[in-house]
């Protein structure tokens, strides 16, 4: 079985797509739960409506709990692939030796094939790749130049733009490998549907903060 490591962020869903473009066909999508705010591996901010991305895309899907402590979340990981019976792996790691790394050192102790579309590849075309075929917005801020006023925003041109310029400044990654910020799909081109919020508010903490979605739902796509 072919699965893919899902968050319902923006890398996921374009590793997810790659892979599908390339002609290998995606099984299973499986979403880590962490209990933590702080996983050292997986994504936090809306993690639950995975579900609901994967109703739009017409997915098989798994949620996975696990409290989110480092190694031990990638044993919940390890336990999950095994008894799932999968044996290609798709991720959406771009930079992090450290996950990298680790998802590497699993999949080979389990023989599944690990494949990363997305690694290596150029921050700024990865999120200008972003901007141009989803609707992907910013769940969260946790660095020098981000700020509330983010929080909720798609991630289009003239965001990409304005990440560039915060780049030279702040020397962030605009692709927010070093964990800048987090990122939620409502709609990219495998999607049926699209995803509306319904409503969602923001919390701050310190200079961080999340958009957190209290409500969503599927809707139609424009070209329907």
């Amino acid at each position: 079985m072919r699965a893919c490591l899902f968050s319902g962020g923006k890398d996921s869903t374009l590793a997810l797509h790659m892979s599908e473009e390339a002609g290998r066909r995606v099984d299973l999508l499986v979403t880590l739960i962490p209990r933590s705010e702080f996983s050292y591996m997986f994504h936090r901010p809306n993690v639950e409506l995975t579900g609901l991305q994967a109703e739009a895309l017409g997915m098989k899907h798994e949620m996975v709990p696990t409290p989110g402590e480092k190694e031990a979340e990638l044993a919940d990981l390890e336990r999950a692939l095994r008894d799932l019976g999968v044996d290609e792996l798709v991720t959406g790691a771009i930079a992090s030796i450290y996950q990298k790394n680790r998802v590497d050192a699993l999949c080979a102790g389990l023989g599944i094939v690990h494949e990363a579309p997305l690694w290596g590849m150029d921050q700024v075309a990865e999120i200008r790749e972003v901007a141009a075929r989803m609707n992907a917005i910013i769940t969260r801020t946790a660095a020098d130049g981000l700020d509330e006023g983010m929080l909720g925003k798609r991630i289009d041109d003239a965001m990409v733009e304005r990440l560039i310029k915060l780049r030279e400044r702040y020397k962030i990654n605009v692709s927010f490998e070093g964990g800048e910020a987090e990122t939620f799909v409502l709609d990219a081109p495998m999607f049926r549907k699209c995803i509306g919020v319904v409503r969602a508010h923001v919390v701050m903490s310190g200079q961080a903060g999340t958009y957190v979605i209290d409500e969503a739902r599927l809707e139609g796509k424009k070209h329907d």
